[in-house]
């Protein structure tokens, strides 16, 4: 698991390489990650968006943007967390994701980025 604190929020990730959706004799590789936001700050917080950098080990990059997280936009009141699981295709055994999400302070209204850590997805037979 990897995390991380910006700006009183912190982002842990965890990752599973999902063998039964995956077909690696046509280069699908699909892993699912747990990603559990806490709210540090005396405030609460809204998820507005994210935006993700996807990189794959054969030198190829996406990018993904949209709303919320799996279609919600959650509020995370003052010290509570929000955890959700989603997933993503690779086309090779390993790749990493990173990114940030746009939140805001529902008290004042301002927006700030929290960052995601960067987390690797890794199949299990590529660590032998």
């Amino acid at each position: 698991m990897v995390s991380m604190i910006s700006e009183g929020v912190k982002v842990s990730v965890e990752t599973f390489y999902q063998q039964d959706y995956s077909n690696p004799l046509q280069s699908e590789f699909m892993f699912a990650y747990r990603i559990t936001i806490e709210n540090h700050n005396s405030f609460p917080v809204k998820l507005q968006s994210r935006h993700w950098h996807i990189f794959d080990s054969d030198g190829s990059y996406r990018e993904v943007e949209g709303e919320g997280v799996v279609g919600m936009q959650p509020v995370i009141s003052a010290g509570e967390e929000y955890q959700y699981v989603s997933g993503c295709n690779l086309h090779t055994e390993m790749g990493r994701m990173q990114g940030a999400y746009l939140m805001e302070n529902l008290h004042t209204k301002e927006r700030f980025e929290v960052n995601i850590p960067a987390f690797e997805m890794i199949t299990p037979f590529k660590y032998n």
